[in-house]
């Protein structure tokens, strides 16, 4: 096992120090299981059977508006249209 040493701002300290104390485990473990969640991302294999996991996890939520209602809540920001083009050059020109 080889030890590593890292830089991390205090923000980034105290959110470690409390996930450990929230979790019951060290500092080091919870780095640990952080970088193998991070390399398992990024391994193709890893990425699309996390991707085969999670497809359908909200099919279930009732919390959630529907697509129509997204759309037209969209149609509240002028010159941003995500569902049809999401850059205008136009609105881009006028920035």
């Amino acid at each position: 096992m080889l030890t590593t040493q890292v830089t991390l701002t205090d923000q980034q300290t105290q959110a470690l120090r409390s996930i450990a104390q929230r979790s019951g485990k060290t500092e080091t473990e919870v780095i640990a299981e952080a970088v193998e969640q991070f390399i398992a991302q990024h391994t193709p294999r890893e990425h699309r059977a996390a991707l085969q996991q999670a497809k359908g996890m909200w099919q279930n939520r009732t919390d959630l508006p529907d697509l129509r209602t997204l759309r037209e809540e969209s149609n509240h920001y002028p010159g941003f249209d995500f569902w049809n083009n999401p850059f205008d050059d136009e609105d881009w020109n006028n920035a």
